[in-house]
C-alpha cells in the first residue's frame, strides 16, 4: 500500500491489447483503464491523455469539448512514447506532466470497484481501487465514449 492506496502488480507476458491482456489478468475488459494519448490539434505540445473501459471507443470529439479544444487527434507512437516515456498499451492512466490533460470516462470508476491498467510496460500490470485512483489522479471527469452504432 502506497500513499494509502490499495493496489496490486501483476506480472505477465507483454501484450498491450485490452481484450488479451483483461484475460491475462484475470479481469474484466471493461475494468481495463484504456489510456489514449491524443494531440491537441490547436495547441502545439499540448495532449489530453483519455482513459476509458477497455470495452469502449473513444469519441475524440467529446474528448475535445471536455477540454474546450477546437480538435484532437490520436497522438502517434512516437509522440506518444516521447510525452510519456511508455510505448503505445503500456500508458498509464496518469499525467505526470502538466502539458497533458487527464480526462476520464465515468463509467470506467462506476462499473467496478478497481481498475486495472499496464503500469508503464507490456509485461506489468496494476490493479488500484477506484476511490484510490481518483484521490490520487485527480482527472476532469466527462463523458468520452463513442455511441454504439
Amino acid at each position: 500500500m502506497a500513499e494509502n492506496a490499495f493496489f496490486r502488480v501483476i506480472e505477465h507476458p507483454a501484450e498491450g491489447n485490452s481484450h488479451k491482456v483483461a484475460e491475462i489478468r484475470g479481469t474484466e475488459v471493461g475494468q481495463g483503464a484504456k489510456a489514449m494519448l491524443c494531440r491537441v490539434a490547436d495547441a502545439p505540445g499540448q495532449f489530453v491523455l483519455a482513459v476509458l473501459p477497455g470495452d469502449e471507443r473513444v469519441d475524440f470529439a467529446k474528448v475535445a469539448a471536455a477540454v474546450g479544444a477546437r480538435k484532437v487527434r490520436l497522438a502517434d507512437a512516437v509522440d506518444a512514447e516521447a510525452a510519456t516515456g511508455c510505448v503505445i498499451g503500456a500508458i498509464p492512466p496518469f499525467s505526470f506532466d502538466p502539458a497533458i490533460r487527464l480526462v476520464v470516462d465515468p463509467q470506467l470508476l462506476a462499473r467496478y470497484g478497481e481498475i486495472a491498467f499496464n503500469a508503464g510496460r507490456l509485461d506489468a500490470s496494476m490493479v488500484l481501487d477506484c476511490d484510490d485512483y481518483l484521490r490520487l489522479a485527480k482527472p476532469l471527469l466527462a463523458d468520452i465514449r463513442k455511441e454504439p452504432a
